[in-house]
């Protein structure tokens, strides 16, 4: 877990030294806040429920779904601006995450994969943990996601929505139909 919230921290502290809504608006950033409901889902599962073969198929989509939001940010961030070493780095770390927690939970419930690939025997119920986590756990997981990567990730997302509304009123400023009818009127004034 302290690698997941500090990879996250990390990532949000390059992106805003780098000043990312500047060249991307608020595109990128809405990507980083699907990727966090993405994981947000999953954590919540792996923390809450019993795991099953319900929960560690619903993991195995969140993984697959995180996988592919990120194929799409890096997509869409490598066309529009430069991914520093740094940040690749902190980037491998995101990727690996999910599946490396998928994976763990697999081997641990190998019993339930085996009913699934087997096609017998599987438990698809969805149903609070038998031994739930200590409610201190739970909430230092919860309070720490909110604080290092959920805020962080929404100021984000705010910034470039800021930086979008003013791109726009600039390229609204510099093509405005009055600016265009003044160019024109002495010209035109000229000319009759």
């Amino acid at each position: 877990m302290p690698v997941w919230l500090l990879a996250g921290f990390g990532d949000w502290l390059l992106h805003r030294r780098q000043r990312i809504e500047e060249m991307v608006g608020w595109r990128e950033p809405a990507l980083h806040l699907l990727m966090v409901a993405e994981i947000t889902v999953g954590l919540a599962a792996a923390l809450l429920l019993q795991i099953t073969a319900a929960v560690l198929v619903l993991l195995l989509g969140v993984a697959i779904a995180h996988e592919l939001t990120v194929w799409r940010d890096l997509s869409f961030a490598s066309a529009r601006r430069r991914i520093a070493v740094p940040e690749q780095w902190v980037h491998a770390l995101q990727i690996m995450i999910p599946w490396m927690a998928f994976g763990m939970l697999a081997v641990i419930y190998r019993d339930q994969v085996g009913a699934i690939l087997r096609g017998g025997g599987a438990d698809w119920s969805l149903r609070l943990k038998e031994s739930p986590l200590p409610l201190v756990q739970v909430l230092a997981i919860v309070v720490g996601g909110a604080l290092l990567v959920g805020f962080p990730f929404v100021e984000e997302l705010w910034r470039g929505v800021r930086a979008s509304r003013r791109s726009a009123r600039l390229a609204t400023r510099q093509c405005s139909p009055t600016q265009v009818d003044r160019r024109v009127e002495p010209v035109g004034s000229a000319i009759e």
